[in-house]
């Protein structure tokens, strides 16, 4: 399908008016709106912010903001740290609604990861949000000189390679507010994933690139966003109507290749996987609905009655009509959302009404909803990079607190028969067992080892690491039931017999381990979460 050019010239567009905050509609949901606000300001600080500091970038009264917290803590998308609010990984849920909606990463990524294999080069999709791109998958190599964006980023679409094909096919309203934003932003302020622009280039040279783009069909950025950075990218376009569903980049470093030897040596390769990619768009098998979160209408009254106005029970039931969508449901009417989330039509229409004033949905003419890339910016870049032992390290903390002992988390090497401690927490003793994360011991003999070797479901060893001490481990598994981790403590006889172990110690272990689980089930669902 050919690429859709604009029909006025972009550069000849007329100086941008100053914008105008649109006001939120009479129905529009204050306390919505006002979390959404708490949740985007602590993805932009990077996943943690003191109280005070919310209280500042939101510019919310510090017991508004003391409420949305304690709300967004009851649904366990926050923890408190002292005064520190931290995101968790459960808000992931949210931006893992609108990519299983998409559908998109869980079609293309094995693609992606696949080229990023063969050329030992990071890979990215991403998609368009407004004016810049976003991520939705990103296949990254581990070396000295490698990517830090995430998924969810966001970045202006004139400092990257995908963002002048996405250009083509915007309409003039698209450029107006492009030029609006260059002139009120002109240093890319606004995206905090990238550095600023000093010297921002002319708008003429985004639109010979974007023109160039729309003949070409391929895009290069040479080192636009920071030196030594360039990318070459392909657009992938639907089976259907022939517009670009995402743009596919190949990502690497001037010590490895120019602009120009990406496009040389490496585009042909893109090339290929594009096409296999939009292949496997049009062969892929019909939608296949899960089930819709069942529920949550009860679990916030039942909040609210439990913590009384310190629970906003709005913030909360607006929350929930997000996880409403997922796979099989891109596209959901308002009878559908109220349906599945169990809320009143009056209440999800409130909310929906509300998020598409915040552009986290859109409706369509046949007033179907549909959620944008920019839910993926309540939470989800900061957390989508997580370590299974950063993930684990609170989970630990909380352990070893009520049971008085230390905890560890411990993995298989690539070495056979050895294993790794990952994460660690000590205990307040005299006498407690010296772990130091990344010891690498023998699994023979050790809990962890039987657990991990075995599949035991647990573990109790004793005179283990070394006499006079009882461990007991509990496996932690991964989305598809694999063993990939153990999860034990180490006492000393003395204080602990094994029977007090099994029975005072093991059910601790277990439900910490199930914690893990639920928050690593959750982050894995779109990203990859290494060991440490």
């Amino acid at each position: 399908m050919p690429a859709k050019t604009p029909t006025t010239s972009p550069a000849a567009a007329p100086e941008p008016p100053v914008p105008v905050p649109v006001p939120a509609p009479a129905e529009a949901v204050t306390p919505l709106v006002r979390g959404v606000a708490v949740l985007r300001q602590l993805t932009t600080a990077g996943g943690t912010s003191p109280l005070s500091a919310l209280e500042r970038s939101t510019g919310l009264a510090r017991s508004t903001v003391d409420r949305v917290v304690g709300t967004l803590v009851r649904m366990g998308y926050v923890r408190m740290d002292g005064r520190d609010a931290i995101l968790t990984p459960q808000v992931m849920e949210l931006g893992n609604a609108y990519l299983a909606a998409l559908r998109l990463p869980s079609l293309l990524d094995a693609r992606a990861d696949a080229l990023a294999d063969e050329l030992d080069e990071s890979v990215s999709l991403a998609v368009a949000d407004r004016d810049g791109i976003r991520f939705i998958h990103q296949a990254t190599r581990r070396r000295a000189m490698s990517l830090s964006f995430r998924i969810g980023d966001l970045l202006p679409a004139e400092r990257t390679a995908p963002g002048p094909l996405f250009a083509t096919e915007w309409t003039d309203a698209d450029w107006t507010a492009w030029h609006t934003r260059r002139a009120t932003a002109p240093e890319n302020d606004v995206f905090p994933a990238v550095p600023p622009t000093p010297r921002p280039a002319p708008p003429e040279d985004f639109v010979r690139r974007t023109e160039r783009a729309a003949a070409d069909g391929w895009s290069l950025d040479d080192q636009l966003i920071e030196p030594g950075l360039v990318a070459v990218s392909v657009p992938v376009r639907h089976p259907d109507s022939g517009r670009i569903a995402c743009v596919a980049s190949v990502v690497s470093h001037t010590s490895r290749h120019t602009a120009a030897d990406l496009r040389d040596t490496l585009l042909p390769r893109l090339r290929l996987a594009v096409t296999a990619m939009e292949s496997d768009l049009r062969h892929a098998p019909p939608h296949r609905p899960g089930p819709p979160p069942a529920g949550l209408a009860l679990w916030t009254g039942a909040s609210k009655q439990e913590l009384g106005r310190e629970f906003i029970e709005s913030l909360a039931r607006g929350l929930t009509v997000l996880t409403a969508f997922g796979e099989g449901r891109t596209h959901l009417t308002l009878s559908e959302v109220a349906k599945a989330t169990g809320l009143a039509r009056a209440t999800a229409r409130r909310a929906l009404i509300t998020y598409e004033h915040l552009g986290l949905l859109t409706q369509s003419s046949d007033r179907a909803f549909t959620l944008t890339p920019q839910v993926l910016s309540l939470g989800f870049p900061p957390l989508s990079r997580t370590s299974l032992s950063a993930l684990a390290m609170p989970h630990l903390s909380s352990l070893a607190a009520r049971i008085q002992e230390p905890a560890s988390l411990a993995t298989l090497t690539d070495r056979p028969g050895e294993i790794q401690y990952t994460a660690h927490v000590a205990a307040h003793h005299v006498m407690s067992a010296d772990i130091r994360v990344g010891t690498r011991v023998p699994a023979e003999g050790r809990a962890v080892g039987e657990v991990l070797l075995e599949n035991r479901p647990h573990a109790v060893v004793d005179e283990e690491p070394e006499d006079g001490l009882r461990s007991i481990a509990v496996p932690v598994h991964d989305r598809a039931g694999r063993v990939i981790a153990a999860l034990n403590t180490t006492a000393h006889a003395a204080r602990r017999t094994t029977e007090e172990c099994v029975r005072d110690i093991l059910p601790e272990l277990t439900t910490t381990a199930s914690h893990i689980e639920s928050d690593l089930h959750t982050t894995a669902r779109f990203t990859h979460v290494p060991p440490s």
